[in-house]
C-alpha cells in the first residue's frame, strides 16, 4: 500500500489529470503512476488494429457476462496507479460504475507495445499488474513479432509478481486460460514505425 505521502501525491495527480488536455500528437488518455502523469503518443491504426483483432477473437470464447473491451481505464489509487490497458477481459457488470474500473475485477489485460515507450509494458506494467491483480498479463509486441505471456500471480520479497511466463513469436496460437489467440492475425509495425 502506498504511505500517506503517496495518496496524496496520487490524489492531486488524478484531480490535475480529470481536466488536463495533452496537446497533439499525444494520446488524450494519460496513466498515473508511481507519482507520476505518463502521456502516451496516439496510438497507429496498426496498433489499434492488433487490439481489435484481438478483442473479436476473444469476444466469442468469453461465457455470458464476460467480455473483451478496447475502452476503460482500471484505478487502484491506493497503489496510485490509473491505467488503460489496450484489452480488458472482465465481467461486463465491473464496467457499471461512474468512475474508472476496478484492475481487481480483470480476468486479463493485453498490451500492446508502442514504439514510442515500449518500457512502459515491459518495466512498468509488469511490475504493477500482479499488485493489482490481474491474473492474466499478455505483451504483444508489434515491433518484432513476438508476444509475452504472464500469469500466476506468487510473492516474492513481500510483492506480488508473475510467476509464469511463455514467449511466443507471430504465427503462434497463445493459450490464456480457456481462451486462444491466433497472433497470425496479429499487423507488425512498418520499419519506419520503429
Amino acid at each position: 500500500m502506498a504511505t500517506p505521502a503517496k495518496q496524496e501525491i496520487y490524489k492531486h495527480l488524478r484531480a490535475f489529470a480529470e481536466h488536463f488536455a495533452p496537446p497533439p500528437p499525444f494520446s488524450p488518455h494519460v496513466e498515473i503512476s508511481d507519482g507520476l502523469i505518463i502521456m502516451m503518443m496516439r496510438p497507429s491504426g496498426r496498433h489499434d488494429l492488433a487490439a481489435l483483432r484481438i478483442e473479436r477473437q476473444l469476444q466469442p470464447q468469453l461465457p455470458e457476462g464476460i467480455v473483451a473491451t478496447t475502452s476503460g481505464d482500471i484505478e487502484e489509487a491506493g497503489l496510485g496507479q490509473l491505467r488503460r490497458p489496450d484489452v480488458l477481459v472482465l465481467p461486463e457488470a465491473a464496467m457499471d460504475t461512474d468512475a474508472a474500473i476496478s484492475p481487481r475485477a480483470l480476468l486479463a489485460a493485453v498490451e500492446i507495445v508502442s514504439p514510442s515507450n515500449p518500457e512502459n509494458d515491459y518495466e512498468s506494467k509488469l511490475h504493477h499488474y500482479p499488485r493489482l491483480g490481474i491474473p492474466h498479463y499478455l505483451i504483444v509486441d508489434p515491433r518484432d513479432g513476438t508476444c509475452v505471456h504472464h500469469w500466476a500471480i506468487g510473492v516474492r520479497e513481500g510483492n506480488a509478481v508473475y510467476e509464469a511466463r511463455v514467449p511466443y513469436v507471430f504465427g503462434d496460437r497463445i493459450a490464456i486460460g480457456d481462451w486462444v489467440i491466433d497472433t497470425s492475425e496479429l499487423p507488425r509495425y512498418s520499419k519506419e514505425a520503429c
